[in-house]
């Protein structure tokens, strides 16, 4: 339970929100968690908080590379708490230019005072004194090494090292994982069924906000500067945190009004919401999902976003939704549970709680789903699946063994009418890639479009 009691120490709440994470949490919710019961905390605390929660799980193989080189005592043999803590420290040391190196140390050295690990705080004090005098001069791979590269500077895990040059050139590679090391963007997508662009971005100047447009989305901006009072809008329901590669799943669904259309896996309803603003509140939506929280969250976000024609209900896909009358969809969006390789600078805690033997069975998992709902399209109808993925287990081997064994469906090629700028998101196939090394800082997602025939 994470406690109250010392306010919003950063250094503590970051601690504790790591410990909790080692055992299974998600990072974003404990955050949140931890920052909803401090509100009044000084901003300064609260960004250096979730930037040492952030920045440590993006960039943990790097620090714990720099200190298995410098601690006294083997690294990997040292307790979880006390790894954690020397983790805090390098993290100052390594990544944060604007803390001291004394200060980095001392203040990592007194936090385990406050904690009540007096006997290790000399281990603390030498090891992170140590790397502060070879931080310049660690002996860090170089990039023509490319598989301890990936591992020990981009801080990937050795099997998805093994995964991206599986599938990309050693370059290519290489500007993945530096590219999924970064913080990710600050997106969202402006509400159409609230506002308008136009009176967003005059919203967002006054409140002291620095902006850009996304590339792709035309709903989307990217905030490069936060002003000092909170984004205008959100009791209103003018935006949605959104990123761009997620804003264009439901372009390339294409929903009209008019239409019967399927979210198969839909919270916590980003896009769900965002089909009924390109319909105009003019499709009859039907939003699932098998956890009754979420489909209350479904609810919520559609009553802040000003959706109309929208039904959240529960439901597991991983059966048969008998209770769904068959060849009635004009239109299902499977956008399934997947392992989140794409978005791992938004949930960086992926990368240490993933294994590869996990990318087959959520495959098995997509499948199912993808067999599952097949049925409920009508002939002519259209079955959209996406991933924020790229292994290919999840996204170009779920496509065949769908194929193999649906031959009512075929492939539909994503790219006309859209925009022209847009035609670099597609492969060979006609499917939708986004990296964000190659488009604009977007999060990697993977979609393909398939029609039933008639």
């Amino acid at each position: 339970m994470l406690t109250e009691t010392y306010g919003l120490d950063a250094r503590r709440g970051a601690f504790e929100i790591l410990q909790r994470v080692e055992l299974g949490a998600y990072a974003d919710l404990t955050l949140d968690t931890l920052l909803k019961r401090n509100r009044g905390t000084d901003p300064r605390d609260r960004a250096l908080l979730t930037e040492l929660v952030y920045g440590i799980l993006r960039v943990r193989g790097r620090l714990d590379f720099a200190l298995t080189l410098v601690s006294r005592q083997p690294f990997a043999k040292l307790e979880p708490a006390v790894r954690h803590l020397l983790r805090i420290g390098a993290y100052q040391l390594l990544e944060l230019e604007r803390i001291p190196p004394h200060a980095a140390v001392h203040e990592t050295v007194e936090l385990a005072k406050r904690l009540g690990f007096e006997r290790v705080t000399g281990l603390l004090n030498g090891t992170l004194r140590e790397l502060a005098r070879q931080r310049d001069h660690l002996p860090w791979p170089g990039p023509e090494k490319i598989s301890a590269y990936l591992q020990q500077v981009c801080s990937l895990p050795k099997w998805l090292a093994k995964e991206l040059l599986s599938q990309f050139p050693n370059v290519e590679s290489r500007a993945l994982a530096e590219a999924l090391a970064q913080a990710a963007p600050f997106t969202l997508r402006v509400n159409s069924l609230k506002t308008t662009m136009s009176a967003y971005q005059v919203a967002l100047q006054t409140a002291g906000f620095d902006f850009r447009p996304c590339r792709y989305a035309a709903e989307g901006l990217i905030i490069e500067k936060r002003g000092s009072e909170p984004l205008p809008g959100n009791e209103e329901g003018w935006y949605q945190i959104q990123d761009e590669a997620s804003m264009l799943i439901a372009h390339l669904l294409d929903p009209q009004p008019g239409e019967k259309i399927l979210d198969a896996c839909a919270a916590p309803g980003g896009k769900t919401t965002q089909i009924a603003a390109l319909t105009q509140n003019q499709a009859q939506i039907l939003a699932l999902d098998k956890h009754p929280q979420r489909v209350n969250l479904l609810e919520q976000g559609a009553r802040r976003n000003g959706c109309q024609g929208i039904e959240a209900r529960l439901c597991d896909l991983e059966e048969f939704p008998a209770e769904l009358e068959i060849d009635s969809f004009d239109c299902v969006l499977v956008d399934a549970p997947c392992s989140g390789l794409g978005v791992l600078r938004r949930n960086p805690e992926i990368r240490w709680s993933r294994q590869a033997a996990d990318m087959q069975k959520l495959a098995a998992l997509q499948r199912k789903i993808l067999f599952n709902v097949a049925p409920l399209v009508r002939p002519g109808g259209r079955l959209i699946y996406s991933v924020c993925t790229f292994s290919r287990a999840e996204t170009s081997g779920v496509m065949a063994d769908f194929l193999q064994h649906h031959k009512e469906f075929v492939l539909e090629p994503f790219g006309p009418g859209l925009p022209e700028s847009w035609q670099e998101l597609f492969d060979d196939q006609g499917g939708f890639r986004s990296f964000p090394h190659r488009h604009n800082g977007m999060d990697a997602f993977f979609a393909q479009r398939l029609r039933r025939n008639i």
